[in-house]
């Protein structure tokens, strides 16, 4: 069975805030994420998501 960690634990893990895995695990942003009533519950191995708010500007000279 795999083991997984809390969205306070990714939070932690991955430098962002809870409200921000909420709000991807919300957006089936994280792959092999679960749901317990209101607890989200990620895979240990799981990776964090690209941030998709920000887009890259290319500066051509």
């Amino acid at each position: 069975m795999f083991e997984y960690m809390t969205v306070q634990e990714a939070a932690q893990k991955w430098g962002i805030s809870e409200r921000r895995i909420q709000i991807l695990c919300n957006e089936n942003r994280i792959d092999g994420v679960i749901r317990l009533s209101r607890v989200w519950l990620i895979q240990n191995h799981a990776k964090r998501p690209p941030d998709g708010r920000r887009k890259k500007s290319i500066i051509e000279h």
